[in-house]
């Protein structure tokens, strides 16, 4: 009985030595509050900015890398990926005030209409946003009065970032393609 006993003992000690050593090893997500991270009170910003889409002339902003075969021959252009590099200005102009750059790809995911799906950062390279980004992950119904993509993230002032972009067509030349487009951002962030 005093075998058992022993046994017992020992394997409660074995037992209660792994559980403590268990719940003090490192753990794959914890809890946190905001104010450990620094984070105070959540802002809303409103951005606004022209988007410059160049496809056409010597030095194009956003250029198709990748097609379907079907693509050339679908009156949506589906299948086709574009890279883009694209300036974002304060005024419509090309000329005015660089604020920040769209980098990222839109491709044409739609059979019906002209549908892009836009994956994008805002690099922002002005004022107090300079070296901040904001990014995009949505759906752009290109010939749409005015389009809504979300917001899904962001980097540095945008941390946690979440919003959604309102787009307009401000011009399209449709012989080049070349097309410049407003956004109205409005971005919870930190």
């Amino acid at each position: 009985m005093a075998l058992c006993i022993s046994k017992l003992v020992i394997f409660s000690l074995l037992f209660a030595s792994i559980m403590f050593f268990t719940a003090n090893s490192h753990t794959f997500s914890r809890s946190l509050r905001p104010e450990k991270l620094g984070l105070k009170k959540q802002k809303l910003s409103h951005l606004h900015f022209y988007f410059h889409d160049i496809v056409s002339g010597r030095n194009p902003t956003a250029v198709r890398v990748a097609e379907a075969k079907m693509t050339n021959t679908s009156a949506t252009a589906f299948g086709a990926v574009v890279v883009i590099d694209d300036p974002l200005t304060e005024g419509p102009e090309l000329s005015s005030k660089i604020v920040g750059r769209a980098q990222g790809i839109y491709t044409s995911a739609s059979l019906s209409e002209i549908g892009l799906l836009m994956v994008q950062n805002y690099v922002f390279t002005e004022g107090k946003y300079n070296g901040s980004t904001l990014s995009v992950l949505g759906r752009n119904a290109v010939f749409s009065g005015v389009r809504e993509l979300p917001i899904v993230g962001g980097s540095r002032l945008f941390r946690f970032a979440h919003g959604y972009a309102q787009a307009r067509t401000h011009s399209l030349d449709l012989k080049t393609g070349d097309a410049v487009v407003e956004y109205n951002v409005y971005v919870f962030h930190y």
